[in-house]
């Protein structure tokens, strides 16, 4: 199948810096390490690292999102389920730019500053956990819906009708806020640690297996 032309012009841009865009990341970076520092100051003082695992746990399951969408383009040679060619400072994968990197770099530590104490309160007489998890995953799906009516974010597919905030949901966000309050209320760090590094663990074993396929596209 020939590819879209989002997914030629993302294809185009891939990894190469973009000079108009650049500079701004530097202090967007800058921010981000700001947060965490801010935050590891915070859990060295209380033993507490709570904020940071749920930080970690976001970014690391947008990881694996951003991953088996590219593996859809490779396999498909037409288009992967989200495709970002629009105006970003670097694009890494072919629906992942460094834009979104930084947002999800702290979307999991601002949901865990949202998270009540006390696990078992309830907000509209259902679990304060998953109401907050459906919330932020809401507010999620109304911006990558302006982001595709901007044109900065790509639907290709027949199914990304009028049913996709549904689908965006499920898929794009609120499992992500699941595994911030599920590693967030986890008792012990080595538990905490396990699950994280699970995440990440995932992310390694699928380049690994299907960097050979995605190297020669251009996609890794």
């Amino acid at each position: 199948m020939t590819p879209t032309p989002a997914s030629s012009e993302a294809l185009l841009k891939l990894r190469i810096l973009n000079a108009e865009f650049g500079w701004y990341i530097i202090p967007l970076l800058a921010i981000v390490l700001y947060i965490y520092g801010v935050e590891i100051k915070k859990a060295r003082e209380t033993g507490n690292w709570n904020t940071i695992f749920a930080g970690l746990t976001v970014l690391g399951l947008d990881f694996i999102n951003e991953l088996w969408n590219a593996l859809v383009f490779a396999f498909t040679n037409y288009s992967a389920f989200w495709t970002t060619p629009g105006a970003s400072a670097y694009i890494i994968l072919i629906g992942w730019n460094i834009e979104i990197v930084f947002m999800f770099s702290i979307a999991g530590i601002i949901f865990a500053k949202f998270l009540p104490e006390d696990k078992n309160k309830k907000m509209f007489g259902l679990p304060n956990r998953w109401v907050m998890a459906a919330g932020f995953a809401l507010f999620c799906v109304i911006v990558e819906i302006l982001l595709n009516w901007g044109n900065y974010l790509i639907w290709e597919y027949v199914w990304w009708n009028w049913y996709n905030p549904v689908l965006i949901f499920l898929i794009g966000y609120f499992y992500f806020f699941i595994g911030a309050f599920y590693v967030y209320d986890l008792p012990e760090k080595k538990q905490k640690v396990k699950f994280v590094g699970i995440i990440y663990g995932i992310c390694i074993v699928i380049i690994c297996i299907f960097g050979p396929i995605l190297g020669p596209l251009g996609i890794f």
